[in-house]
């Protein structure tokens, strides 16, 4: 199975990099891997992780305020946000 991000995920995964980063460094590094251990998660069991809309999912992220919102799609799944759980819950629904 494999994953892509929406643009606009992939930006706020970036921006969050970026800011870690500038807090101290390296710490960057770790949200990233962290993040992407949720991914490998959702991979790897897609199904595991509760719905919270329609067909779309949340992995939490460890150590980190921030969740993995994806779906399904053939092969692999699609991030549609790296969501910081502070922020205005519903601001990624129009990436569906």
């Amino acid at each position: 199975m494999s994953f892509s991000f929406h643009p606009e995920a992939e930006k706020e995964f970036n921006e969050a990099i970026d800011y870690y980063e500038n807090l101290e460094p390296g710490l960057g590094y770790d949200f990233a891997l962290e993040v992407y251990s949720a991914v490998k998660r959702a991979i790897a069991l897609p199904k595991a992780w509760p719905e919270i809309e329609s067909d779309i999912r949340r992995s939490l992220v460890r150590r980190f305020p921030y969740g993995i919102l994806y779906s399904e799609e053939q092969g692999g799944i699609c991030i549609v946000a790296v969501m910081n759980l502070h922020r205005k819950p519903g601001y990624w629904k129009p990436r569906k």
